[in-house]
């Protein structure tokens, strides 16, 4: 039997990245003041978005995967094109001749959390028809990234959404799920997440979301709380694996197999459902059941070697837990490589040059790697 194939599919953009003084500051306003000049060292300008992170960083784990994305006939379209053809990764991608490339410039000034100045572009066309679903009917593994920031996407409740999951899991692929971050006053953010996610998860195997997106999106009010308590910091800082859990569960009732919430510098809260639910997907991927049903814990985060930018460091961290699924991994050794390519990643300022293999993590974890108190 060869290696197992994947898709990641979805969301895709030009991150633009100015590179701020190494020097922490102690808010937001102390650095961004109208006005004033501020002497920047450098810019990283990198493929962004689930599709390239997430599915680039599995291509360089060693999967056999296959990347779907939509860009437009412009100069940030040719720039993505040609990132992915470095990888081989740009054969599947589809070039909208009516609309622009997705971009997205990147705020990562140190010790504060990232602000994000995106335009969707051509992200917002994406619909399932523009699967290639000869290479999905042979995939073992499908990924798809970043529904809110996809209009026709969670548009009508989902319907759309729904549709391309139901049709991905007909064809005989397991099916990941990851969200983004949501601007409340968007017209993705006045969508009903509840409705949407509703009718998505009884077709996800792996729902992989961060705390805060999935806490906006199942439980505002309790979202607004962590807001005034985290008082302009980073609201992952004032979290507790206890009031992450039960949001793993509510995806579990909605229909999700098994749950991973990212929690940022804390750590990766992850649940499963039971055996006779589990089975099917076991089945599918060759997974031991024992080591996957009715399992539930919290993974810390590893100490970085360095901090530079948080950009892309969620989706490593799903790549590299994808792919030790393929690998047929234990759910506790998946999480953990995820919390070990999570840290590698924030010691750059792109989502993949901080990357190791599998088994380097694995040797740095044996080897007593410091994780964060």
């Amino acid at each position: 039997m060869g290696r197992k194939k994947a898709v990641v599919a979805g969301h895709i953009c030009i991150d633009i990245t100015p590179v701020f003084p190494e020097q922490h500051q102690p808010d937001i306003g102390s650095i961004l003041t109208p006005g004033k000049l501020i002497h920047m060292q450098g810019v990283n300008v990198h493929t962004g978005g689930a599709v390239a992170n997430t599915g680039l960083a599995m291509k360089k784990l060693g999967c056999d995967v296959s990347l779907m994305g939509k860009v437009g006939r412009d100069d940030f379209g040719t720039l993505v094109l040609r990132a992915l053809a470095q990888y081989g990764a740009d054969q599947d991608m589809i070039v909208d001749e009516c609309a622009s490339t997705s971009y997205s410039v990147v705020l990562a000034i140190p010790g504060i959390d990232r602000i994000f100045l995106h335009d969707s572009g051509a992200n917002d066309n994406f619909v399932c028809a523009d699967l290639d679903m000869e290479k999905v009917r042979c995939a073992d593994l499908f990924h798809f990234g970043y529904p809110p920031l996809m209009k026709q996407i969670y548009q009508n409740d989902g319907a759309e959404l729904e549709t391309l999951l139901r049709t991905v899991k007909k064809a005989g692929a397991a099916v990941s799920l990851d969200l983004a971050a949501v601007d409340a006053n968007s017209e993705a953010g006045q969508a009903n997440w509840r409705t949407i996610l509703g009718r998505a998860l009884p077709w996800v195997d792996f729902f992989v979301p961060s705390a805060e997106e999935l806490c906006f999106m199942l439980d505002p009010i309790r979202y607004e709380n962590w807001i005034r308590r985290a008082n302009g910091r980073d609201v992952t800082e004032i979290l507790t694996p206890e009031e992450v859990a039960p949001l793993g569960e509510q995806c579990l009732q909605l229909g999700a197999k098994v749950v991973l919430i990212k929690c940022g510098s804390l750590g990766l809260c992850y649940r499963s459902a039971a055996e006779l639910d589990m089975m099917p997907l076991c089945e599918k991927l060759s997974l031991n059941p024992s080591d996957w049903a009715r399992v539930c814990g919290f993974e810390k985060s590893f100490k970085p070697d360095a901090v530079r930018s948080g950009t892309g460091a969620g989706d490593t961290s799903i790549a590299a837990f994808l792919t030790a699924v393929l690998e047929g991994e234990s759910l506790h050794s998946a999480v953990e490589l995820a919390a070990a390519a999570g840290a590698c990643c924030v010691s750059a300022y792109d989502a993949l040059s901080g990357l190791e293999q599998l088994d380097v993590l694995k040797s740095r974890i044996a080897q007593g790697w410091e994780k964060n108190p």
